[in-house]
């Protein structure tokens, strides 16, 4: 498959990941049982689909990278359990302006760790859609004054989290897709598990028809699918895209936000939204200009 194959399927994930705050806005479960339904039931759906194509998992590749994605799995679990956190006490837009540091921070490691050129056209355009981002989010200088530090921080722990994710994923290697997005998503189901059992123990779980369906939606399409699209591309295209397109999804949200529960939109967040696509789109053809023609 071509790069920009990879580059589609990661865009499409990230377009599944964008409607996520609208389903669980309307389940009615504790959002860390949530969690951890996402991870077992997206590794049921992906041992199914291996079923039905008639291929076979196999995970003799991983006896020496399978720590590799483990340790991806409790990092991204640790992304679901802080962000969910952060969401707690304080804003969604400060919250997920902290958790999207996560590209910035991707790229400079990559660079330390695994020796990537850093392209100065893409940290320019990583930087104006991180400003974007800002923008789209409604966070001001104005209203920095009361902002919830704890919020903050666990907004930053998540960004954490989900750098450790991306990083693992990379020092894993090129390994079947299915079998490591198995293996991350029970690893991130079982780290979110104590978080859950802590802050539930002794409280009944009120299921009702519309909350299960909606969790077999999240399970099935918004893990099982988009999960397998998604790190089948973390390593097949380099960080730099990876980190950039990945400003889609709080776009998406963005939209699906005003569009579907018609919450408002101010100028500054239209310019913002303009910010992040014109980046994207930039940093895109600089890459192609580069590419050798014939």
């Amino acid at each position: 498959m071509s790069t920009n194959y990879y580059k589609a399927t990661y865009i499409l994930s990230l377009f599944i990941y964008g409607t996520i705050g609208l389903v669980l806005r309307y389940i009615s479960l504790p959002v860390e049982f949530v969690v951890i339904c996402r991870g077992i039931l997206g590794s049921l759906t992906m041992v199914i689909i291996t079923k039905l194509t008639g291929k076979k998992l196999d995970f003799k590749p991983f006896k020496k990278v399978g720590k590799w994605f483990v340790l991806s799995g409790i990092c991204l679990g640790f992304n679901w359990i802080t962000l969910f956190a952060a969401y707690k006490v304080t804003t969604v837009a400060i919250a997920s302006l902290c958790n999207y540091m996560a590209p910035i921070i991707v790229i400079f490691l990559a660079a330390l760790l695994f020796k990537d050129k850093l392209k100065p056209i893409s940290i320019v355009c990583i930087f104006v859609a991180f400003i974007g981002i800002a923008l789209v989010s409604g966070v001001t200088l104005d209203g920095i004054a009361g902002v919830n530090l704890k919020g903050v921080a666990l907004g930053f722990m998540a960004a954490a989290g989900f750098t450790g994710m991306v990083l693992c994923n990379k020092k894993g290697g090129d390994v079947p897709v299915y079998e490591k997005a198995i293996i991350q998503l029970i690893s991130a189901s079982l780290t979110a598990l104590p978080y859950f059992l802590i802050n539930n123990w002794g409280e009944p779980l009120n299921f009702d028809l519309q909350s299960v369906l909606l969790i077999l939606l999240l399970g099935v399409v918004h893990s099982g699918i988009a999960y397998t699209f998604y790190f089948g591309a973390i390593t097949k295209i380099d960080v730099q895209s990876f980190a950039l397109l990945g400003y889609t999804e709080p776009i998406v949200s963005v939209l699906v936000s005003v569009i579907i529960l018609h919450e408002s939109m101010t100028l500054l967040g239209v310019i913002g939204a303009v910010m992040v696509l014109g980046a994207a789109i930039v940093n895109e053809m600089a890459q192609v200009k580069k590419v050798p023609q014939g």
